[in-house]
């Protein structure tokens, strides 16, 4: 008998893991979820995002595009099809996509095609990548609306696509407001980005 006490306190323990494996599913708390906007430089994207309550992480990084493994080198010159984008992980318990949507909206500038702000070309452009069917309708519906009650003239010509493989950029890229203030604020203002916002939102832009 004493031979079968190890084998007896293995199979209890493996049966309490189990059981506390399965306790979360059963609280009905959703996991994690991700969100992928492009709108202009990363730089600028991930602060507002990163300020929303249930937002748990941002990673600055690359896609939409052809190449492996690109280079912000690469994607700046505009010959992979990338954008730089931002990858959100949120609590789905505590923010919604539409609450993200929202935000992202408020911090580019919709009517733009080739850019945002000072910096032009595709890798530039504003873009919503959704990551499943539910993502994609509540995106477009999204716009359906903006595009109903939008307080400036132009068209709103934000893409939606479907998302990718994100490629993170390199490190120095992440966090940047953060690590590098003085210079993320001259660059912001340089870029004319709070100026365009406050005249297509008014007192509900982004910064």
């Amino acid at each position: 008998m004493p031979a079968l006490v190890p084998a007896l306190v293995l199979l209890l323990a493996t049966a309490a893991y189990g059981a506390a494996a399965d306790a979360d599913p059963g609280t009905g708390t959703p996991p994690l979820a991700k969100a992928t906007f492009a709108g202009g430089c990363f730089w600028c994207l991930e602060p507002p995002l990163d300020a929303v309550e249930g937002v748990v992480s941002t990673t600055a990084g690359y896609t939409g595009g052809s190449v492996e493994n690109p280079t912000y080198e690469q994607v700046s010159a505009g010959g992979t099809g990338h954008a730089e984008a931002v990858e959100v992980t949120y609590d789905p318990a505590r923010v919604s996509y539409e609450q993200l949507l929202e935000v992202f909206w408020h911090n580019v500038d919709p009517t733009r095609a080739d850019g945002q702000f000072c910096d032009r070309g595709r890798q530039y452009r504003s873009a919503i990548f959704w990551h499943d069917e539910e993502q994609r309708r509540l995106a477009e519906a999204a716009k359906r609306r903006l595009e109903e009650t939008k307080p400036f003239a132009g068209a709103v010509v934000t893409g939606i696509e479907p998302a990718g493989r994100f490629w993170p950029a390199e490190e120095h890229h992440q966090d940047y407001a953060r690590k590098n203030p003085i210079r993320y604020r001259l660059y912001r203002a340089g870029c004319g980005r709070d100026r365009r916002l406050g005249e297509l939102w008014g007192e509900h832009a982004g910064h």
